[in-house]
């Protein structure tokens, strides 16, 4: 395993409400290796002293149901370099910073915008035989993008796929990952999950919580490239891919690919995109600190796929995202073609004759307008980790899937730049334009 861990980015919001509270939950877990050297490097001129202050803080705030001798043990152990990504010497430095050589797991928990700087800087550093480079996400603004950021990624790492490792954390949250499970032989919906018997599956991840303190970043994202190009896309591959014929990783990912690959949107018409104003929960989204008004970012996206092979024809797959809705739903919903039948497994609920439910997400807490998935979204970022120190890849996604995802979000994207489908707009609080 990869002893050591350079976290670039180390003082900003990810970092703090995820990556170290996970990493208190792995140490207390006893889930890292022996000896991880942890360097955190960021803009600030901050020493070591400086940001144990840092790390015990977000750790108090955000992880303080971890026992209080693994927050401390992380305290005690990290290190801190200032980096200036525009000076490869800096970055260079951080990664030398741990003592002892081997190789090194560079983590990005940065700005989108800076992941060229810093994969060509790690690329400069020369980075030790056997390092990685976890890149977040949103992979790539468009298709064109992703595959730039693929080529930096593949000359800072020699070509290595197994070097560069795309993040999406829902593929590390429990439910996401037990999806396929669901169906598997032996099952009671094993029979079910085909396009004879399901009309339609539904993908949602909808939050009551508005863009809040992240409107400026929020504002040249939106909810396409935020949630649903990456996190909803990777939910429905382990939803509706075939079954990989053994339990190795180059299994999973040539099933994720082969189902990639067969999905397509019929057609701008088949998509939403909509912001909310004024309403019941709250101001209008162009009102937040940090938006331009003028550059129509939507705060609600919903697709309607198809999946082109034999398994789901006939079934429609909606993937919908959506911030300051009138309630929190985060599920998978099955609607069948006719009754559900008997001994459903304890994930899946009942909620019509008809009508199935997986809930994705977790228990949450509120903290100054941010609501942290508390153990969810921190177990899923622990799961990233372990994964990324360990060499594996189940929480990654391979850069053929980030193409392949792009290629068919792409042409959504465009069209919504040209104006099709017109952006909607529901109040604030509501269930969203036009609703039922």
């Amino acid at each position: 395993m990869i002893t050591r861990l350079l976290l670039l980015g180390a003082t900003g919001d990810l970092a703090g409400r995820f990556l170290l509270p996970a990493l208190a939950e792995l140490t207390a877990a006893g889930q890292l290796p022996e000896g991880l050297q942890l360097v955190g490097a960021a803009e600030p001129d901050w020493d070591d002293a400086r940001f144990a202050e840092h790390v015990a803080a977000r750790l108090a705030e955000h992880a303080g149901d971890v026992p209080a001798a693994a927050r401390q043990a992380l305290v005690a152990g990290a290190r801190y370099r200032r980096v200036d990504l525009g000076d490869p010497a800096t970055v260079a430095a951080a990664v030398a910073a741990s003592p002892g050589g081997g190789p090194v797991a560079a983590y990005l928990a940065l700005p989108p915008s800076l992941f060229p700087a810093a994969v060509r800087a790690l690329g400069d550093a020369g980075l030790p035989p056997g390092s990685r480079i976890a890149v977040e996400k949103p992979f790539g603004r468009d298709l064109a993008d992703a595959r730039a950021l693929n080529a930096l990624l593949a000359e800072a790492t020699g070509g290595v796929e197994a070097a560069a490792f795309r993040v999406d954390h829902f593929l590390g949250m429990p439910a996401v990952a037990g999806l396929p499970a669901l169906r598997a032989p032996g099952s009671a919906l094993a029979g079910q999950w085909d396009g004879e018997h399901l009309a339609q599956v539904d993908v949602v991840w909808e939050e009551t919580l508005d863009v809040g303190g992240r409107a400026g970043f929020y504002d040249r994202t939106g909810a396409l490239r935020d949630v649903l190009q990456n996190h909803l896309v990777q939910t429905l591959t382990l939803l509706a891919m075939e079954l990989p014929a053994t339990a190795a990783e180059e299994d999973l990912h040539r099933e994720r690919l082969a189902l990639l690959r067969a999905v397509r949107v019929p057609a701008p018409s088949a998509t939403r995109r909509a912001r909310y104003t004024a309403g019941p929960a709250g101001r209008a989204y162009v009102d937040a600190d940090g938006v331009d008004p003028a550059r129509g970012t939507e705060t609600l996206a919903e697709l309607v796929l198809e999946v082109g092979t034999p398994r789901w024809a006939g079934t429609r797959f909606v993937l919908r995202t959506g911030k300051a809705m009138a309630a929190d739903r985060k599920q998978v919903v099955l609607h069948l073609r006719a009754p559900a039948p008997d001994g459903l497994p304890p994930e899946v609920e009942r909620v019509a004759d008809d009508r199935l439910a997986i809930a994705l997400d977790a228990a949450q807490q509120a903290t100054d307008g941010v609501r942290v998935h508390a153990p969810g979204e921190r177990t899923a970022y622990g799961a990233v980790l372990a994964d990324v120190l360990a060499g594996g890849s189940r929480t990654a996604v391979s850069a053929a899937e980030a193409e392949e995802a792009w290629r068919f979000v792409d042409p959504v994207r465009q069209a919504w730049s040209d104006g099709e489908p017109p952006l909607l707009e529901y109040p604030a609080g509501s269930p969203g334009p036009d609703a039922d």
